[in-house]
């Protein structure tokens, strides 16, 4: 098929009219829109994330929910069509797609695919159990537990208009997003009358993040040029500058919903630590859904213990693949794979976010291999709850 590549200066135009349009829009909505009126019938979902910090997983366990329709990183499209522009400059662009995609209007991504698409033309599409099932794919019912190749193999013909089509069937739309580094960005969806947004945010330890990485790097480069704001040139990450930004961020998004926090957050925000999802994933999934109104049905937790009971953590290959392995080995992978000399590097530039979300540093290469001594803190005293917040102190 014969793809148009359109310069990016004229997809910034109109990405900048296309937003002063909604924000006209809005503002004359709100206006005449009476305070009281009820939230939206569906619930929307952001799993706000970094890569190779187990998002991908947390994306699956709401995919294969029947309620809901999912989305894997869209705001790719965006990055991968203005990737001479940085991350903050994107910042924007990124939030408007992930609004649309929110409120099931499909029609952003003519900015980034302007020509006849089919389902297969969205990043990552049979990642969706929802694309894969009526009334996006006739193969598989709602209820299935769909794979990513049986999916591909049956569903990539059918047209692009079936994801809308297929969204706005659903109670819930959830969408996992690695491209959001400052919560206050997303202040505007918070708000917005017409959404009715949570945020799951998922955080890893950054020694474990850097191990998966390293599994990675060529698929990542392009991505790292975005954060350190390289005007298109691809970048390895060898001296972790971009892992300090990932840190950073963690630790901004977790401050910013923590410490005298807006109302408008109030219930809305949770965090979530992946070392404590795998050690425990039916209690942690079950609070998951939890907050965002879902119910874990006798199919879900079957699903659920058969992927995180697997042989070993994984090969090279299923780097960005949801595979059956020992979920607790994968995170733990790191203290027998990593040197020493490498893991005091990445504790130096990411000692902020190790100890706000609850991580024990290592002093030596024999703490470091020492599985016995556990180096991660108990979740109640570093976890943040809503329930123990007081706005008058």
């Amino acid at each position: 098929m014969a793809r148009i590549r359109i310069p990016s200066t004229i997809v910034i135009i109109f990405v900048t009219v296309q937003t002063g349009f909604l924000l006209f829009m809005y503002a004359r909505y709100s206006s005449f829109m009476p305070q009281s009126e009820e939230k939206p019938s569906q619930v929307h979902i952001l799993i706000l994330s970094s890569w190779r910090s187990g998002s991908s997983f947390v994306g699956q366990l709401f995919s294969q929910h029947p309620s809901v329709f999912y989305l894997m990183e869209p705001a790719w499209h965006v990055w991968v069509t203005m990737y001479q522009n940085s991350a903050k400059v994107l910042h924007m662009a990124v939030r408007d797609l992930v609004r649309s995609v929110f409120l099931c209007d499909m029609s952003v991504f003519d900015a980034y695919m302007p020509w006849k698409r089919n389902l297969s033309d969205l990043f990552q599409w049979a990642a969706s159990r929802a694309l894969c099932s009526a009334p996006a794919c006739d193969s598989f019912q709602r209820t299935d537990i769909t794979s990513e190749l049986a999916c591909k193999t049956l569903c990539g013909r059918y047209p692009f208009s079936k994801v809308e089509e297929a969204c706005k069937t659903y109670s819930h739309v959830v969408i996992k997003e690695v491209r959001f580094f400052d919560l206050k960005v997303l202040y505007p969806l918070l708000t917005d009358p017409s959404l009715n947004l949570k945020i799951i945010h998922l955080v890893r330890d950054p020694r474990a993040v850097v191990k998966s990485r390293e599994q990675s790097v060529k698929a990542l480069a392009r991505d790292n040029g975005i954060v350190l704001s390289t005007n298109g040139t691809k970048v390895e990450d060898s001296k972790y500058k971009v892992m300090q930004e990932v840190c950073r961020s963690h630790v901004q998004i977790y401050e910013t919903a923590t410490l005298k926090p807006p109302n408008f957050l109030k219930d809305r925000y949770l965090m979530v630590r992946f070392e404590d999802l795998v050690r425990d994933p039916l209690s942690e999934i079950s609070e998951m859904y939890k907050f965002a109104d879902l119910s874990l049905t006798p199919r879900l937790k079957s699903w659920v213990y058969n992927i995180t009971h697997g042989q070993g953590p994984g090969k090279k290959k299923e780097a960005f693949k949801i595979t059956s392995r020992d979920a607790v080995s994968v995170s733990q992978a790191w203290r027998n794979v990593l040197s020493f000399q490498k893991v005091k590097k990445i504790q130096e530039v990411c000692k902020g976010a190790i100890n706000s979300l609850g991580y024990q540093l290592v002093d030596s290469e024999k703490e470091q291999r020492d599985l016995t001594l556990d180096l991660v803190l108990p979740r109640r005293q570093n976890q943040f709850s809503w329930s123990s917040f007081n706005p008058k102190h």
